[in-house]
């Protein structure tokens, strides 16, 4: 690790001394861009998603009181409802209760299926976490799920399964012994209390993909005390998380100024500015739409696209980001350059399985680009296609000149 990185985790953790009893935001922010200790990231996701307040004096009491929350959210939601389901009777009578358990059923039929195959390169999820949650694990709530054909709330489907990659060979299985409980059951639940509490969103398959890294980390903090809270907290910074990008879930908004389809078309706008040799070639003569590989790349950001350990470097500098995510279409941007080549010299089909499939890369790499991209650092692709090279240089200035200011326009429209 370079010097400059060692002097950046100083920074961080100067911020984070004990004696420091407000927490400087901004400051946080910007030492944390290029990305932090393993150590102290769960206490950091904690501070950039807007969870944990800055006055450290405060910490104790608010913890306590959103772990109590989440505590009773749960016992309403999941076990008095379990308890009032053995008491009801038959289930095909008019009962009101009824109404609600099978409607419930609808979403968590998606919610079993999506997170039985969460972050399937690593082992954690089908693990026994250590804290299983006290009154909870005495109910299945993955046995609710009944095997008739529900219709479920799902969103892009087939988008979000390009990356063979990303796919799990089988479902995961139940904890086997009694009083236990994997990882992937406990992200269930909290999926299921979204769903709960945000009607108007529900749930929608891919907010598994969003989930996963942030338990993880927390569920991997190496201090105990915090990690037997993390269900509590990744709920919570779940939440946050999702109040800022569930436009890119809501299919109502597609066509709006803040849905996923605006996103994808900013960013071929972007594409188009930085590289129009490569955006013609991809858009004008494959007619490669971003439906094909950026509603998956943007809605997720990027989670099924590279390794957990990346993804979480990522997401270090996406949650670092003084204005939060319009770091994103340019990590998206450092993505087609590192492949530029083969993506000119390839054919629809070739671009599809290369875009889907995206090659190993280091994501801190692809970060710094982004930053160079964004602040205009960054050495730009030629402007001019090789066929047109012969009008000159004097041509070619002026052709960049043009694009050098349609990109700053590009940019500033997009950090607004």
């Amino acid at each position: 690790m370079s010097a400059r990185y060692h002097e950046r985790f100083a920074k961080i953790e100067s911020i984070l001394l004990i004696e420091n009893k407000i927490i400087d935001k901004d400051e946080l922010k910007a030492s944390c861009s290029y990305g932090v200790p393993d150590r102290l990231r769960p206490l950091l996701w904690r501070l950039l998603l807007e969870y944990l307040p800055t006055e450290r004096a405060t910490w104790t009491s608010f913890l306590a009181s959103q772990r109590a929350t989440y505590d009773d959210l749960v016992r309403q939601m999941i076990v008095d409802v379990a308890a009032q389901s053995n008491d009801a009777g038959d289930p095909l009578s008019d009962c009101s209760h009824w109404g609600g358990f099978f409607a419930d059923n609808t979403t968590l039929a998606q919610i079993d299926k999506d997170v039985r195959r969460l972050c399937p390169e690593i082992q954690f999820f089908q693990q026994t976490t250590k804290w299983p949650h006290s009154e909870a694990v005495r109910v299945n709530l993955s046995g609710r799920v009944t095997q008739a054909e529900l219709k479920s709330e799902s969103y892009g489907v087939d988008k979000f399964d390009g990356n063979a990659k990303k796919r799990a060979s089988a479902e995961y299985a139940n904890a086997t012994d009694e009083g236990s409980e994997t990882h992937w059951q406990v992200a269930e639940r909290i999926l299921f209390i979204y769903a709960k509490l945000n009607p108007g969103v529900k749930y929608v398959q891919g907010m598994n993909e969003v989930l996963g890294p942030i338990y993880y980390v927390l569920a991997t903090d190496p201090d105990e005390e915090w990690a037997e809270h993390a269900e509590a907290d990744t709920f919570f910074c779940f939440q946050q998380l999702m109040s800022e990008i569930k436009d890119n879930f809501i299919k109502t908004l597609d066509d709006s100024q803040c849905g996923i389809e605006q996103s994808m078309s900013s960013l071929h706008s972007l594409l188009c500015s930085w590289d129009p040799v490569l955006h013609a070639h991809l858009v004008q003569r494959l007619q490669i739409r971003p439906q094909f590989y950026a509603f998956r790349w943007l809605s997720l950001m990027l989670s099924q696209e590279f390794p957990l350990p990346d993804v979480i470097g990522l997401w270090d500098a996406l949650f670092a980001d003084a204005k939060r995510f319009t770091l994103l279409p340019f990590v998206c941007i450092s993505m087609l350059q590192r492949v530029r080549e083969q993506l000119l010299r390839g054919d629809f089909a070739d671009c599809i399985r290369l875009l889907q499939n995206y090659p190993e890369t280091d994501a801190q790499i692809l970060v710094m680009d982004a930053y160079a991209i964004r602040e205009g650092r960054a050495s730009r692709p030629s402007t001019v296609d090789d066929d047109s090279s012969s009008n000159g240089s004097g041509a070619k200035k002026n052709i960049a000149g043009k694009l050098t200011d349609k990109l700053r326009s590009t940019i500033n429209l997009m950090m607004k």
